[in-house]
């Protein structure tokens, strides 16, 4: 990584307990899976992640726009070449439509070769035969079909994790023959699973660095300044994020700015503002202020799918198209009006045919059942309507 990065990182000090961790099923078999992955291969090289710093450096003179996008939950089952080459292919033709748009240079990013791991609102969710299981947290966890033999939390599945994530960085590097460094598509996940994040850092020429991914987040649920996550985070030298929703103030967010990125490097850090439609007017002018004003330099991105998610009478979650293109149009009119760059867009999108995402108009209703819903956990754009949002947002610029 750039020296300019790794000298001023430092670590924080996490005195929280770790939120949204499992209750692993055997602790022994988690330490040797811990020893065992401190023992493998780095994932993803230094030299890669410096090269998406530099990206992303442009990013935040304003020079180019983050399109940052995948599965909300990706599956072992889909790690091979094929389905990683649709993803990818996804990603390449979306950010050829930001670049049209804009005028402007795209840096891709995928959530994938890592995004194994979900944060959950709640521990346990009703059987269908009755009584309660432990809820689906990501298939590094445990499996999703709903019964209990499948859901608990087994640590060998950090192995697993590890395995596809290698076999879907082989076909992201593949995808990278004939292009540009600046062209090719790089790959994040939400840094959840602290007995996989930590044994894959790694001492690299300059300092230390997260070998499971280019570039890792915070949730909103694991963003406490004093909390292990960003702790984790400001240790390493890959460029970070933080998703930012509705409870954060502008004193939390000027702190987070200083401990992920104390040495006011422009890429380093991107802030990933995921308010909802309904309060993004109202709170993040301040917050991009405040931070403008007292913190260190941050890449706003918008992500207008988790603050507009709604469920249906039978449970089953959705997100209303209206409400996605409302918070993607406001988050570029605030950061314009502060004569901020409104650096990107992070998608939770599938190259498939699904009906996850709907159309509801105001005031927000039910949708009918929806027919092809096929995702592990939140519900995702299809091609057709990711391509709506890049648009709305590309018009907007």
């Amino acid at each position: 990584m750039k020296t300019t990065t790794t000298t001023t990182t430092t670590t924080t000090r996490a005195t929280g307990a770790a939120a949204q961790q499992p209750e692993w099923s055997d602790p022994e078999a988690l330490e040797e899976v811990r020893r065992e992955l401190r023992s493998r291969p780095p994932l993803v090289t230094e030299e890669e992640c410096a090269t998406l710093a530099e990206s992303l450096e442009r990013v935040a003179r304003g020079e180019a726009f983050v399109l940052q996008g995948g599965d909300c939950a990706e599956r072992f089952r889909e790690a091979n070449a094929e389905e990683t080459g649709r993803k990818v292919d996804q990603l390449h033709s979306l950010s050829g439509r930001l670049r049209a748009g804009s005028g402007a240079g795209v840096v891709a990013i995928g959530r994938m070769a890592g995004q194994y791991g979900k944060p959950r609102s709640e521990s346990w969710e009703s059987a269908p035969g009755g009584g309660v299981i432990p809820t689906y947290r990501g298939d590094a966890v445990n499996g999703p079909a709903a019964e209990p033999g499948a859901r608990f939390a087994d640590p060998t599945r950090l192995l697993r994790a590890y395995d596809c994530a290698g076999r879907v960085l082989a076909a992201v590097r593949a995808s990278w023959e004939g292009r540009e460094a600046a062209e090719r598509v790089h790959v994040s996940h939400e840094a959840l699973l602290l007995d996989y994040e930590y044994p894959l850092a790694r001492d690299g020429a300059t300092g230390r660095y997260a070998s499971s991914a280019h570039s890792v987040w915070i949730g909103d649920r694991t963003r406490s300044v004093d909390g292990p996550h960003v702790a984790f985070a400001s240790s390493v030298a890959n460029p970070v994020g933080v998703k930012i929703g509705p409870s954060i103030g502008p004193a939390e967010a000027v702190h987070l700015s200083t401990l992920l990125n104390p040495g006011a490097i422009p890429g380093h850090l991107t802030f990933i503002v995921r308010m909802g439609s309904a309060r993004i007017r109202r709170l993040l002018p301040e917050l991009v202020g405040e931070v403008a004003r007292r913190g260190t330099p941050v890449v706003w991105v918008c992500d207008p799918m988790h603050g507009n998610t709604m469920r249906m009478g039978t449970g089953v979650k959705t997100r209303p198209m209206e409400a996605i293109l409302e918070e993607t149009t406001a988050f570029v009119r605030i950061l314009r009006s502060l004569r901020e760059h409104p650096g990107g867009l992070h998608l939770e999108m599938t190259p498939q045919d699904v009906t996850e995402c709907v159309s509801a108009p105001r005031p927000f209703s039910a949708p009918p059942p929806l027919s092809r819903y096929r995702t592990a956990c939140d519900p995702r754009l299809n091609a057709e309507q990711a391509c709506e949002v890049v648009e709305r947002f590309a018009g907007m610029l």
